[in-house]
């Protein structure tokens, strides 16, 4: 037996202004709407139960901002353009380029319109970008 990944929640301000952001991002449409709590998903059918489904986003509203860097972030990868055009995009789709001591990396890292941070990959042939931790931390033996 296993688990699914379903669904992301995130914590927010403005439910509906990030749910239109990443709406926006992924192609993605809204599902739900429930009182202040908004899920996007896909547009395309979910798929059979044997194969992947892309997980929806849940963004519900909470009082406090947003305060550290996360410890969980989206790596996205562009589809049908390279990673500057796609960057160039998310910049005009509200994101913002932010520094989390990423250093020279390969992968951009940019965060949504309330601070969340994510990165643009370069391509499918790119391994995803490696946490914080394991940057910090040596490879176990």
């Amino acid at each position: 037996m296993t688990s699914r990944f379903t669904d992301l929640a995130v914590d927010c301000a403005d439910p509906y202004r990030l749910a239109r952001f990443w709406c926006a991002v992924l192609g993605y449409e809204i599902q739900e709407d429930d009182d202040g709590v908004v899920t996007i998903g896909a547009q395309a059918p979910p798929a059979g139960p044997t194969r992947p489904v892309p997980p929806t986003l849940t963004f519900a509203h909470v009082p406090e901002p947003k305060t550290l860097k996360n410890r969980l972030h989206v790596d996205l990868t562009p589809v049908g353009t390279d990673q500057a055009e796609e960057v160039r995009r998310l910049l005009d789709l509200g994101a913002r380029h932010v520094d989390v001591g990423q250093g020279d990396a390969r992968w951009v890292v940019l965060a949504d319109p309330e601070g969340n941070e994510f990165c643009v990959l370069t391509g499918r042939q790119d391994a995803p970008a490696p946490s914080d931790a394991a940057r910090r931390s040596p490879p176990a033996p």
